[in-house]
């Protein structure tokens, strides 16, 4: 049994949240996407993203019946195909409304989704929406912002602190609708007991560090509190982002 839930806030001064996310419990799907670029665009990029990914993931169950487009990667898992074939497939979609419709030019989102399967996740993400674990009162990130101020940490050619206020801090170097094709990374690995997991967009954890993250834990015991805790400290920050969080919990009782 799988314990998870979501709580999402509109920026202040926002016409609309352009974020989304899927709670799809019946395949143990799970997503959170950042939409950007144009009015209202990010709203549609985002939630056609969702939209998309969750419907490949349903679609591919049975696996004997599938065809691959991109064709499989041996060195995945079948989940690990599934949702890499899911989302190079929204972003096509995605890409293509775009450039079909003025409207919607330039139009793109992040993606974090994960999908369980026994002890076994499966992670796949692009952008700068995130993915942590935490394990035995510890928080990890698992996924890499594909952004520029991640490039210039690891080429060490600025600091944490200096990113946090650079003018390129927001800039993000891959989002589906961005290009005509797209590579997204994934992360598979076992889950042990008492994991928990937290899928956010940026608007998340630019307002709260990790350490407030765990404090938000230690302060309730039900998984919507924590939720609705975190959104209120974000905002309580000053977060000027759309904010969401979803948090799963494998092996619930």
């Amino acid at each position: 049994m799988i314990e998870s839930v979501a709580a999402s806030r509109i920026g202040p001064g926002h016409a609309v949240n352009e974020d989304s996310y899927i709670v799809a419990a019946d395949v143990q799907l799970y997503i959170v996407a950042d939409g950007m670029g144009g009015q209202n665009a990010g709203e549609v990029a985002s939630g056609l993203t969702v939209e998309l990914v969750s419907n490949f993931v349903r679609q591919s169950e049975d696996s004997d019946e599938m065809t691959w487009p991109f064709g499989v990667d041996s060195t995945l898992s079948l989940n690990g195909n599934r949702l890499r074939t899911a989302v190079k497939l929204a972003n096509r979609k995605v890409w293509k409304q775009a450039d079909d419709q003025e409207k919607y030019l330039g139009m793109g989102s992040t993606i974090v989704a994960a999908i369980f399967d026994g002890d076994r996740l499966t992670i796949c993400s692009a952008g700068d929406s995130r993915a942590y674990r935490v394990r035995a009162g510890e928080i990890e990130q698992l996924t890499e912002d594909d952004s520029w101020v991640q490039v210039a940490l690891s080429q060490g050619l600025t600091t944490a602190e200096q990113a946090r206020n650079h003018p390129m801090r927001n800039l993000i170097t891959k989002a589906i609708g961005a290009e005509e094709s797209i590579h997204p990374q994934l992360v598979e690995e076992l889950v042990a007991e008492g994991d928990l997991y937290l899928l956010c967009s940026d608007g998340l954890y630019k307002a709260l560090d990790e350490a407030t993250v765990l404090q938000c834990l230690g302060e309730h015991d039900g998984l919507q509190q924590v939720a609705d805790r975190m959104i209120e400290v974000a905002g309580n920050n000053g977060a000027d982002d759309d904010v969401t969080v979803l948090l799963i919990r494998p092996g619930a009782s």
